[in-house]
């Protein structure tokens, strides 16, 4: 029978997190105090270090909430490939979905980005966890070429990464010029043509 404080860590967890989520979206990950943090939460220093060591494993552990978030809506693309009369404008309409979650956590992860150039630990912690993520957008991008017959010419991590560039410049300069640009219209307009010219059509037998 587990007890008392190993049942309730998961609630415990959960409360920083989501303390942490709005603190960090209010101050910023800078202005965002571990006490200011566990006051929202309704916890205690010592329930912080029971769950956690750091401001910044916070952060990680909201990063991996972020990636579960965006893999399930590219699973859900993915199982929409088969009966997509537009495969590709399916997964990066998919990839450009931004809601009110979405811009908060690019406002965090853009503060948090450049506080991990500073600090070359947190960079590669952060490079560990993009990998992650990175590796689910590589499998997509597998399977929409074989669904589309095409076979890619250059590595697909690179061109995971590309697309996550594109995808998060194009969303930084939506969010300034919302009236102006579509989140998702850089990746829709021109990566398809891109995906068309870093890969070759299947041979078909006979």
């Amino acid at each position: 029978m587990p007890k008392g404080p190993t049942k309730r860590r998961p609630q415990t967890t959960a409360r920083l997190l989501q303390a942490a989520q709005e603190t960090f979206a209010e101050r910023g990950f800078h202005g965002s105090s571990i006490e200011v943090i566990c006051e929202r939460a309704g916890l205690t220093r010592g329930a912080f270090y029971s769950n956690f060591r750091a401001k910044e494993d916070l952060f990680f552990a909201l990063f991996d909430l972020h990636a579960q978030r965006v893999v399930d809506r590219l699973t859900h693309a993915v199982d929409e490939l088969d009966t997509a009369e537009d495969p590709v404008r399916t997964v990066l309409t998919h990839m450009g979905t931004v809601d009110e979650t979405e811009r908060r956590w690019y406002l965090l992860s853009t503060e948090f980005t450049l506080h991990a150039i500073r600090h070359p630990d947190t960079a590669r912690a952060l490079a560990d966890h993009d990998r992650r993520l990175r590796e689910e957008i590589v499998r997509v991008l597998a399977l929409l070429f074989d669904r589309i017959g095409r076979r890619p010419t250059v590595d697909l991590d690179l061109l995971a990464r590309l697309t996550a560039a594109v995808h998060e410049g194009s969303l930084a300069q939506s969010l300034v010029e919302p009236d102006r640009l579509a989140p998702e219209q850089l990746a829709v307009t021109f990566l398809p043509a891109l995906l068309e010219t870093v890969s070759e059509p299947v041979a078909t037998e006979g």
